[in-house]
């Protein structure tokens, strides 16, 4: 087994133990098997670290609870800090023990920690990954329980993320209506 090979099953060995479920299997192992799907498809010759920071985005989610942080905007941007050092840290674990070297483990930690998005390719592919499994997988069940305006706040935030090649790419792939559609034009 390849190095690649090696880190992927142990994210997977870990993801696994995911008591929450989602179409009848572990949360964040189905997650992370979406995210390595779309990777390959949006980026086919994806470098082992952003092959490693999508199938790693969501490792052990469920350790670090919402809920455990305060309401409101400042607990929520704590959350998502504190769960990309979490991810960091944990991938980067696996790649060393793998034998990655410390530049491989940098690389995929600053993806996962969302440093130099807009500035560095590699973070911005990781995003624009994201985005589209977001819109493929989560964004129909997320949209049936928010009025129209959050969804649309939600959808202009996802498109501000992305690079405009995925923008442009949205349009082709989705049939969004046109107030959301928008969004991706900008």
């Amino acid at each position: 087994m390849s190095k690649l090979e090696t880190v992927l099953s142990a994210i997977d060995a870990a993801n696994a133990q995911d008591p929450r479920q989602d179409d009848g299997q572990p949360e964040a192992l189905l997650y992370g098997q979406r995210m390595s799907a779309e990777c390959d498809r949006l980026f086919p010759s994806a470098s082992s670290t952003l092959q490693i920071a999508a199938r790693g985005q969501h490792i052990e989610r469920w350790v670090l609870l919402r809920a455990d942080y305060p309401e409101g905007r400042a607990g929520y941007l704590k959350w998502r800090r504190d769960l990309g050092a979490h991810h960091a840290t944990r991938v980067g674990e696996i790649m060393a023990e793998a034998g990655f070297d410390e530049d491989a483990v940098s690389e995929a930690g600053a993806m996962l920690r969302k440093e130099g998005i807009k500035r560095n390719d590699q973070v911005q592919a990781l995003e624009d990954v994201i985005c589209f499994v977001f819109l493929k997988w989560y964004f129909a069940p997320f949209a049936t329980k928010h009025p129209h305006e959050k969804v649309v706040d939600i959808v202009e935030k996802t498109a501000r993320k992305m690079s405009s090649d995925a923008r442009a790419r949205v349009l082709s792939e989705f049939d969004l209506p046109d107030d959301l559609a928008a969004a991706f034009k900008a």
